[in-house]
């Protein structure tokens, strides 16, 4: 890689890294709207799942006070059944068509809320499964498994803290299932590894800040953190496919 490719990549996964150890997700809504112009796309996806994996590990463990399990148990019951159906789907097919109607569902999910019809709540274990499960074959086939529980987990009444844990619990089993799946589909490639090193810095420090910040945003913040994030990644993945 040429060293204005490395320093353009170093910057993405800095600013990537930071929205995750911001908001408890991100690296791939961020990371994958740049990465794919200095790498294959299925490159950039196996890379920001190798940092995320441990990321999301970190932050859970300074937030596991907040963390209840019966937040997530539903979701991860879905999480199992839909990843290996998204690495299938990475290592078979094309992920343009996917990307813009996950993005036109974003944009949709964002437009709710900013008209105040978003749902206050959705009860019944159906809710959360089904979100487990489309996280699974999201994260598995094109790296962005958050925007289902995180639609999810906003109708639930939590906390940023809550939410915060709960998503790097749910997370930590979701990016361990998926990177499982790239090693036994042969993604986890020495080129990827050789990425993964190279960019550890710039990664560490990006998420070590956002981490940082996170303690000073409020309820109202977080939730317009969220929703913008959202939306962004919704129209970059509706024009970028």
């Amino acid at each position: 890689m040429a060293v204005i490719d490395w320093a353009l990549g170093a910057l993405v996964i800095t600013a990537a890294s930071f929205v995750q150890g911001l908001a408890g997700f991100g690296i791939g809504l961020v990371g994958l709207a740049f990465l794919p112009y200095l790498m294959s796309p299925a490159t950039a996806i196996v890379l920001l799942t190798l940092y995320a994996a441990p990321f999301t590990l970190g932050v859970f463990i300074q937030l596991r006070d907040d963390f209840r399990l019966s937040g997530i148990r539903d979701m991860l019951v879905g999480t199992v059944l839909g990843t290996p159906i998204g690495v299938w789907g990475l290592a078979a097919l094309p992920a343009s068509l996917i990307n813009r109607l996950i993005g036109v569902f974003i944009l949709l999910i964002v437009i709710l809320e900013v008209r105040r019809l978003f749902p206050e709540r959705l009860p019944g274990r159906g809710w959360g499964v089904g979100a487990g499960v489309l996280s699974g074959v999201l994260g598995g086939a094109i790296g962005t498994p958050a925007p289902p529980v995180i639609v999810y987990s906003m109708t639930q009444g939590w906390t940023p803290r809550r939410m915060k844990a709960n998503l790097q619990a749910f997370m930590v089993v979701n990016q361990t299932l998926i990177l499982g799946g790239y090693e036994w589909a042969g993604l986890l490639t020495r080129e990827v590894w050789h990425l993964g090193l190279s960019f550890a810095i710039p990664a560490l420090v990006g998420v070590l800040a956002g981490i940082a910040l996170f303690g000073r945003i409020d309820a109202v913040r977080f939730r317009q953190i969220v929703f913008t994030l959202l939306f962004i990644s919704g129209l970059v993945l509706l024009v970028r496919g």
